[in-house]
């Protein structure tokens, strides 16, 4: 089983079937595809198949799973993707980097611009300690989903859920 292959199915176990709560800011969505981000899809007839290609080409690759060394930092970035969107999980990793680098010291501080190039590989490989860089990780995405919640009250329903993903 690829690496894709075991975080997809980990995504699908997080995910479900298919949802339209007028409430979501995704609104109508299935296995985590919402009709919000690909409004020419059938959302309601998605097939598992066609999630699988969708999540591998505009989630996996898109946000640079494919490139981390470490499963777990890929499967990070995955799952941030599919829920925060493929740039903002991009930013996050870079984020992520800046802080770690020890003021400069082990890298620059890269441009969060929410692009994979070769600086943000560079500083990935340089950064040495995916335990902590998962930590990071993790607390921006709780920080983006606190401010969801602040900023719109009615969001925290979900907000249990989300913090399944933290």
């Amino acid at each position: 089983m690829t690496s894709f292959e075991k975080a997809f199915e980990t995504l699908i176990g997080i995910e479900g079937g298919y949802v339209n709560d007028p409430t979501d800011r995704g609104g109508e969505t299935k296995y985590g595809i919402s009709k919000r981000a690909y409004p020419h899809l059938d959302i309601k007839n998605l097939t598992l198949d066609m999630a699988k290609k969708i999540y591998f080409e505009d989630y996996w690759k898109a946000c640079g799973a494919d490139q981390m060394l470490k499963y777990e930092v890929a499967l990070e970035l995955f799952d941030t993707a599919v829920n925060m969107g493929q740039v903002t999980a991009k930013m996050f990793l870079q984020e992520a980097l800046n802080l770690m680098n020890r003021d400069g010291r082990s890298y620059k501080d890269l441009n969060v611009d929410g692009k994979i190039g070769p600086a943000t590989l560079s500083a990935y490989r340089a950064c040495g300690n995916d335990r902590i860089l998962l930590k990071v990780l993790n607390g921006l995405q709780f920080c983006k989903y606190k401010e969801i919640c602040e900023k719109k009250p009615s969001q925290e329903k979900y907000f249990n859920g989300w913090m399944e993903r933290v």
